[in-house]
């Protein structure tokens, strides 16, 4: 994934940074093609899988049986582009900055727009992502250092074997965010409270642990450096799914590109449960 834009600022301007609508409207023009970690930092964002109807009682199964990696916020009812749950002029075809189209498990595309592909017997699933609790994380004092240097959050996969559904199995990826020692105690108190978007982490410290050979070469998104005085934290991502989807290898598949959200207009502390 591409880095954020030096001019994020001229394109959003400081105020509209936190507008939801507004961020949705430039990716929904082709204006903002990049990841969302950082944009309407208020509002809750989804990660994307869109199915057909034959594979989505078996997806649905997957995200129950799996809901750390796989918290779900919304399904779509087959053929509908809108999700009312999440927002009033959300239109799915539109208003992701990037997505990655699937044919039998491989990787056949990144479109901007995918209102061409659009099928009457297509469910939209939105899956919890990390970046909904980052906001709360700065709000407690601390730093995250791909928030503050524009990259999208560093992604693995590990070890960790998801429990199967239908044709839907494979490992869970991983976020992982550096932290002092001193924080990961706070880091876990303040994720704790947002089990819908993933909750505390699953594993701190060693990473091969959890089947990670090098931090510098994540699965998807950006290398951020740990710090001698800093442990790696990792929390369940939903990007767990695109694992799945290529074991599983359905036909035809849409889901976002790591670190390219949907943002909803649901905001971060709606989704916290204490």
């Amino acid at each position: 994934m591409e880095s954020k834009p030096v001019g994020t600022r001229s394109l959003f301007g400081e105020g509209d940074m936190q507008s939801a609508f507004q961020v949705r409207r430039l990716i929904r023009e082709g204006r903002w093609t990049s990841h969302t970690s950082g944009l309407a930092d208020r509002h809750v964002q989804g990660n994307v899988v869109i199915l057909p109807q034959s594979l989505a009682g078996d997806f649905l199964r997957y995200c129950q049986r799996n809901p750390k990696p796989c918290p779900l916020l919304a399904v779509s009812e087959p053929g509908d582009r809108s999700l009312p749950s999440l927002g009033a002029n959300i239109d799915i075809c539109t208003d992701v900055p990037r997505y990655r189209v699937w044919h039998h498990g491989e990787l056949a595309g990144e479109p901007t727009n995918i209102t061409t592909l659009w099928r009457d017997d297509l469910v939209t699933f939105v899956i919890g992502c990390s970046f909904s609790f980052e906001q709360a994380l700065i709000e407690a004092g601390l730093s995250l250092r791909h928030v503050e240097q524009g990259r999208n959050v560093a992604m693995f996969r590990t070890n960790l074997a998801t429990e199967a559904a239908g044709p839907f199995s494979g490992p869970m990826v991983v976020t992982m965010r550096p932290l002092r020692a001193a924080d990961v105690i706070r880091a876990v108190q303040v994720t704790s409270r947002f089990p819908n978007v993933h909750g505390a982490p699953i594993h701190i410290g060693d990473p091969s642990l959890i089947g990670i050979a090098d931090l510098s070469r994540p699965d998807y998104g950006d290398a951020v450096e740990v710090l001698p005085d800093e442990l790696p934290v990792f929390w369940a991502c939903g990007v767990t799914p695109q694992a799945a989807i290529q074991q599983a290898r359905p036909e035809f598949c849409i889901t976002h590109a790591p670190g390219a959200m949907l943002i909803t207009d649901l905001l971060n502390h709606q989704l916290a449960s204490f």
